[in-house]
């Protein structure tokens, strides 16, 4: 039976962060997470990084002065130690956007994904393999507060105790299953995505429906739409709120499709409470009233999106072809089919079909695996559809 650090050290200052990187430089493999404050500020900060080895538990208070996720840099981006982490393509940005790039990751909610189990959660995973509950009732709190609660320390704490050894045992099940190299290959896809944050709000786009508007009316919602998204985001910033706690986007698609004249239809708008109507629904019906005469007087213009290359014929053949032949292989090999194919490579062989191996090679995350189980094929596969565009 495997043991498990107790307790947990806090990290509140330079000599001590510094003193735990240096200890952290000693460990072969890691269990990692981080903790902000999404739910609870328009620009959500890291407000913890935890730690886990198989001797100790880390919490760095990254709000303290000097506490710099920085100092953990060597070892994260060391690809000669594993970092495991559970559902990393949340915690990678906020590293990124600290200066540091992780290396070396194993990802244990995409590999049980991989695998696939049907229960991916890390609770799920602990109380089925170490047979360990984890409690849940934290995942939305205020991580900026401080002192931070005895319950939600221990909380952030669980989070990196227990996942060395569950990391191991995902691990060796994928060796078992033969997907390890797969797994491995989409674990680095993720580190080398994983970006600084973008601003805030800056990949809004409505949810509009396709059907039933006329291209004026189509123009209008999308014009107050954007309209609405950038007000929020000044009125989120102004109360330090999440945009979508100050105004959601089921709200503004709603006031967009079915424009309010006054407070009470407002009011009724699908998502709209009653405390923005009374700090904001003067602004918004205001809003509202300039981009209806805008748009009765012809001022409003359609979104013209992006321009598109000619169009290739045999796109959707390839697509479906593909797609058949993916979950052929996945069924013959008792694979998940992102095992045989993740998505991001289908894409690619769908717009960019390769003409030989060397060529196919060059196809981001494929790995040696892929091509000598499936290389042949999928040339003549893709031959048969060849791109007309």
């Amino acid at each position: 039976m495997p043991t498990f650090p107790q307790g947990a050290q806090d990290i509140v200052d330079a000599p001590g962060a510094q003193t735990a990187a240096r200890k952290l430089e000693q460990a072969p493999e890691l269990a990692v997470d981080v903790e902000a404050d999404a739910m609870h500020a328009f620009r959500a900060r890291l407000c913890f990084l935890q730690v886990g080895t198989d001797e100790d538990v880390y919490l760095f208070d990254t709000l303290q002065p000097g506490v710099e996720p920085s100092l953990l840099a060597p070892v994260m981006e060391d690809p000669g130690r594993t970092k495991f982490f559970h559902a990393a393509s949340g915690d990678l940005p906020y590293l990124a956007e600290a200066g540091v790039r992780v290396r070396g990751l194993f990802d244990t909610h995409r590999a049980a994904t991989l695998l696939g189990w049907p229960k991916v959660g890390l609770a799920d995973l602990a109380r089925e393999r170490l047979g360990v509950e984890l409690p849940k009732e934290h995942q939305q709190s205020d991580f900026s507060l401080r002192p931070l609660p005895p319950g939600m320390r221990d909380y952030i704490a669980n989070d990196v105790r227990y996942l060395v050894e569950l990391g191991r045992q995902v691990r060796e099940e994928c060796r078992k299953a033969d997907i390890l190299e797969e797994v491995l290959l989409d674990c680095q896809r993720m580190c080398d995505e994983a970006a600084a944050r973008p601003d805030v709000g800056a990949d809004f786009k409505p949810r509009l429906p396709k059907g039933g508007m006329t291209p004026t009316q189509l123009t209008l919602a999308n014009a107050i739409a954007h309209a609405l998204h950038r007000k929020r985001l000044e009125w989120a910033e102004a109360e330090n709120v999440p945009m979508g706690r100050m105004l959601s986007n089921m709200a503004i698609s709603d006031i967009a499709v079915k424009p309010p004249s006054n407070s009470k239809e407002l009011a009724k708008a699908a998502g709209v409470r009653g405390a923005f109507v009374r700090s904001h629904g003067d602004e918004v019906l205001a809003l509202v009233r300039e981009l209806l005469e805008k748009s009765r007087r012809g001022e409003l213009k359609a979104e013209t999106g992006e321009q598109k290359g000619p169009r290739d014929a045999n796109r959707r053949k390839r697509e479906d072809a593909l797609k058949a032949w993916r979950a052929e292989k996945a069924a013959s090999r008792k694979v998940t089919p992102s095992v045989v194919m993740p998505n991001a490579i289908f894409d690619t062989l769908v717009s960019r079909p390769p003409a030989n191996l060397d060529e196919l090679r060059t196809v981001p995350y494929i790995g040696d695996k892929r091509v000598q189980l499936y290389g042949e094929e999928l040339l003549t596969l893709l031959a048969q559809h060849p791109s007309q565009s």
